[in-house]
């Protein structure tokens, strides 16, 4: 479990995708990416969004909207992805770990 200290926002409950839960099973490598990537996320780093984006997310940091981060490595390509999102909703009540395409 990953417990969160200086935090720029609230994250709620923490979820994970069955695809994203099942990786991070059968993969050290990729469940320490997740964990990195969510230590990132909590800190407003938003990842691999272009500038306009990471913008966008400043302000709904500051608005209280929902927060989207996305993070690639290609060390996971073989398993046939290389991004996971990390959003956080609006109300701050849950986080949610997924593919891109179980959005």
């Amino acid at each position: 479990m990953f417990i969160a200290v200086n935090t720029a926002f609230p994250l709620g409950h923490m979820v994970m995708t069955r695809g994203v839960n099942d990786l991070v099973a059968d993969d050290e490598a990729f469940a320490r990416f997740v964990t990195e990537s969510l230590a990132r996320h909590i800190k407003g780093d938003w990842g691999d969004l272009d500038d306009e984006d990471k913008l966008t997310n400043d302000e709904a940091l500051k608005q209280g909207l929902r927060l989207l981060s996305v993070y690639n490595d290609d060390r996971f390509a073989k398993h046939g992805i290389s991004t996971i999102w990390i959003i956080t909703e609006a109300n701050r009540s849950a986080t949610t770990i997924l593919f891109p395409d179980e959005y």
